[in-house]
C-alpha cells in the first residue's frame, strides 16, 4: 500500500488469470475491470507521474549525476522488449525477429532511483535500438525549444545539452517486471492500444512506488537541504530561441559527442582515479 492509496494488486490478480488463458477473445470480468482500472490511473495520475523533468528535477538529477562523476548527466536510455502471445498473424512478421516470437518494445529513461522519465511503447520487435530512438519522442522538447536550459562543465570544457547514458535501464526494467506480473508474462490480449494501456498504468504506479521510498535508493538529503556545494552545472527557464533545424543538429553533432566521452573519462579518472582498485 502506497500513500496515494493504490497498491499493484489488480495488475498483478488479472495477470495470475491471463495464465489460465483469459484472453480478448474471452470476456471476463477480470478483464474489464483491468481496462478500467489502466484508464483510470491513467487519467488521474498521468499527467504528474508521466511528466517529463521540471528544472527542479533536473537541478536534482544534475547533482546526482555530478556526484557519480558524470556532470551533466539526468538518466540513463534502454529498451525493453514485451512479448506479445496474441499478436494478430498479420502482424506478426513485423513484430518478430527471425524466427523469435513477436515482441512490442519499450523504450525508457530511468534514473539512479528507477524513476522512469520517459516511457515510449509500441515500436515494433524488429527495430533495433537505434532505429526506436529515430522515432522516439524523447528529444522532441529539446528539439522544439521547450525544455530548460542546461549548462554543464567537463574537464575544462562547457557543454549547453544534458545527456543519458545508454544500456543502463536493466535494473529499473527488473525492478518494474518484479513488481507488476502483468508486465514480466507474454501478453495475452490482441489490442495493442490496451497493452500500452497496461504499461502505461505500471510505470505510474511504479514512479509511485519510487518517490514514497526514494530515500532508500540512494541520499540526496544533501542536495534535499540546500546546502552549498560546488556545481558545474545551471538550469534555467527555456527561452525558445534559436531555429529547431539548428538544434536537431546540435543533438546529432557526432565530434561533440566523441569529445564529451573523451572529457568524461578524464573527469572520472580525476574524481576517482586516487581511489584504492
Amino acid at each position: 500500500m502506497s500513500r496515494n492509496g493504490l497498491t499493484s494488486t489488480p495488475l498483478t490478480t488479472v495477470s495470475s488469470k491471463r495464465k489460465t488463458g483469459v484472453s480478448d477473445s474471452q470476456p471476463t470480468t477480470a478483464r474489464n475491470c483491468l481496462h478500467n482500472f489502466t484508464a483510470g490511473i491513467i487519467q488521474l495520475f498521468g499527467d504528474y507521474y508521466l511528466r517529463r523533468p521540471t528544472p527542479e528535477d533536473l537541478q536534482r538529477l544534475l547533482y546526482i549525476g555530478q556526484q557519480r562523476g558524470f556532470p551533466g548527466m539526468i538518466g540513463s536510455i534502454d529498451c525493453m522488449h514485451w512479448e506479445w502471445k496474441n499478436c494478430p498473424a498479420a502482424w506478426k512478421g513485423m513484430y518478430s525477429r527471425g524466427i523469435g516470437k513477436p515482441t512490442i518494445v519499450l523504450e525508457a529513461v530511468a534514473s539512479q532511483d528507477f524513476w522512469i522519465w520517459h516511457a515510449f511503447f509500441g515500436a515494433p520487435g524488429t527495430m533495433n535500438d537505434l532505429n526506436i530512438l529515430d522515432r522516439s519522442p524523447v528529444f522532441d522538447e529539446i528539439i522544439n525549444g521547450n525544455a530548460p536550459e542546461v549548462n554543464f562543465h567537463v574537464n575544462g570544457r562547457e557543454y549547453d545539452l544534458a545527456y543519458y547514458l545508454a544500456d543502463d535501464v536493466e535494473r529499473a526494467f527488473g525492478v518494474l517486471q518484479a513488481r507488476f506480473a502483468v508486465v514480466r508474462n507474454p501478453s495475452s490480449l490482441w489490442d495493442k492500444n490496451k497493452i500500452g494501456n497496461i504499461m502505461r498504468a505500471c510505470i505510474i504506479l511504479h514512479n509511485m512506488i519510487v518517490e514514497d521510498e526514494r530515500d532508500s535508493y540512494g541520499n540526496t538529503s544533501v542536495f534535499e537541504q540546500g546546502e552549498d556545494q560546488d556545481t558545474t552545472f545551471v538550469v534555467r527557464r527555456p527561452t525558445n530561441l534559436g531555429a529547431t533545424m539548428g538544434r536537431r543538429a546540435d543533438v546529432r553533432d557526432t565530434p561533440d559527442h566523441h569529445q564529451l566521452k573523451a572529457d568524461l573519462v578524464e573527469n572520472i579518472w580525476d574524481q576517482f582515479g586516487h581511489l584504492p582498485m
